[in-house]
């Protein structure tokens, strides 16, 4: 560890800051204002690892640095004890191409993609043999999900962005990808890939290892697309429809394929389904852009709409819940929908204001709070002489609240029920107000609004920070009302508000903030990567 240096980046010049850089001299190291790295270590698998700490003495005349190599201990349960293995520790040598292998070796890397399929992969049912099958014939999260021939292949992007037909679909790993295909009107019919038979024509293994048991992949819907993008979905999706050319024209061809996995608690796979959505092409197009999607759902089960994976994404559903009686707690989604009569989901949702702003009227109309918008709504409440004081409070409490208002919010757009640490409890405050509505023979405190802030931050890497929600308070505001004259009207405003605070926290003292760089790229600065 004491020769790796990764913020040795000039060759054979000493690198600012950089405690580690080789090329520096004891005069350099007097003039640095910090170490960029203070502390190098090999693997982090390893049980027991050596490590190198670099710090400046700022009191020594002049500044010098300080080296110290120390023996670290993996906190890990699971850790490397000793790297045996030791064509692990470096990379192969690779084959130098000749004039005898050039074809061979032009025939294997020479396309857009290419890969090595593991021998794992190549299922052989007579070296199968396992002590405990129910264990081992199980799916398991991670694990690719086989088929009659080989696995379920979901094509995605791999150095490039063409598509590599060799990506495993998962067991219970939800994925989409993107990518794109070479394609042309004159040789679509002869293209696999474009095809729908290609992501149709092999059944899946409901258990691993066991070919007895196969699960046939079923159309569970067709959407075709014209050239100008409008798409249609056909009433009958029992028809394969192959890649045909039609007036210099080639159709059928795939564009997308979401495949639905429906599975047990056994880990079985009972059921499979794929949805396309065909286009086609005309002379002019070389390649085009193909997306696939995987999804699981255990069976009786209703699928869980998430809001974010992890972090929320902005104009999501906040996931809201309760807990009940015992553990753990019983989650409630917040639909994109409006819940109407009653709050029967345990949504955190708010008042929806209606067109007559009737207060009574509104009563039941919820509205759900979307991560990130800063809402407000409200009604106008008319009170009468002869209204009583307790009944009118509880229904402005329901009007403000719902009926069934939820205790927890969670902290990530995917957090799981399971889960309690990632879930934040709603804190309820109430205030009061300085008002005074003559209404009432004796002053009455009654709500007259509810202002719910969520603070969140930003979790994770800076290059892709996650929104993650740290604190949700829910303020009550209550105003005196005391008697009104007989006969007589008052109208009082009744207000919702919801306010989203960042809370991340600001650069520490004596540091620059991150820059705001308000640039364009040059539009080939990537390439050739994508």
């Amino acid at each position: 560890v004491a020769k790796l240096c990764v913020c040795d980046l000039l060759v054979a010049q000493c690198d600012v800051n950089c405690c580690c850089d080789p090329d520096c001299s004891a005069a350099d190291f007097s003039l640095f204002t910090t170490c960029s790295v203070p502390i190098v270590t090999g693997d982090s698998h390893l049980c027991s690892q050596k490590a190198a700490t670099y710090s400046l003495d700022v009191e020594a005349d002049p500044p010098e640095r300080i080296v110290k190599l120390i023996d670290q201990v993996n906190p890990s349960v699971f850790c490397i004890h000793a790297t045996n293995y030791k064509q692990a520790l470096s990379f192969s040598s690779p084959e130098i191409p000749t004039s005898e292998n050039f074809d061979q070796l032009l025939k294997q890397f020479g396309s857009a993609s290419f890969s090595a399929e593991p021998d794992s992969w190549n299922m052989n049912t007579d070296a199968q043999n396992p002590s405990d099958a129910n264990e081992t014939c199980r799916y398991k999260y991670g694990v690719p999900i086989q088929t009659v021939d080989a696995f379920l292949r979901l094509p995605s992007p791999v150095v490039s962005s063409w598509c590599s037909d060799v990506n495993p679909a998962g067991f219970l790993v939800n994925q989409a990808t993107k990518c794109t295909r070479s394609v042309s009107v004159e040789k679509c019919g002869n293209i696999q890939a474009v095809s729908m038979l290609f992501y149709i024509n092999s059944s899946i293994l409901a258990k691993l290892y066991e070919f007895v048991f196969q699960v046939n992949i079923t159309v569970q819907s067709i959407v075709v697309q014209s050239l100008n993008g409008m798409r249609t979905l056909l009433n009958g999706s029992d028809v394969l429809r192959l890649p045909l050319i039609l007036d210099e024209l080639c159709i059928n061809i795939v564009l997308g394929v979401s495949y639905h996995i429906t599975y047990t608690d056994a880990g079985e796979i009972i059921e499979a389904a794929a949805s396309f959505v065909l286009g086609a092409i005309n002379k002019e197009v070389l390649s085009i852009q193909q997306s696939f999607e995987i999804s699981f759902t255990q069976v009786n089960t209703k699928p869980v709409p998430l809001s974010g994976n992890p972090g929320y994404v902005v104009g999501l559903p906040i996931r809201a819940g309760f807990r009940p009686q015992g553990y753990p707690f019983h989650v409630e989604i917040l639909f994109a929908a409006l819940v109407l009569n009653t709050n029967k989901y345990s949504q955190l949702t708010i008042l929806q204001s209606t067109s007559n702003q009737d207060c009574l009227a509104a009563q039941g109309t919820r509205t759900p709070i979307l991560f990130g918008y800063n809402m407000i709504s409200g009604c106008k409440l008319r009170i009468t002489a002869d209204m009583k004081c307790q009944p009118l409070t509880q229904t402005l409490l329901d009007l403000l609240k719902g009926q069934s208002f939820p205790e927890y919010v969670a902290s990530f757009g995917n957090s799981q029920a399971q889960d309690v640490l990632d879930w934040v409890p709603i804190t309820h405050l109430h205030t009061s107000e300085q008002r005074i509505y003559n209404t009432f023979q004796s002053s009455c405190q009654i709500p007259v609004s509810l202002e719910i802030e969520v603070k969140w931050t930003k979790y994770g890497s800076l290059v892709n920070p996650q929104a993650r929600i740290v604190n949700v308070t829910a303020t009550i505001t209550t105003t005196t009302a005391k008697q009104l004259p007989s006969g007589r009207e008052r109208t009082i405003p009744i207000i919702s508000s919801v306010v989203f605070t960042d809370s991340s926290s600001p650069a520490e003292p004596g540091y620059k903030a991150w820059p705001t760089i308000n640039a364009k790229l040059p539009f080939d600065f990537f390439f050739p990567f994508v």
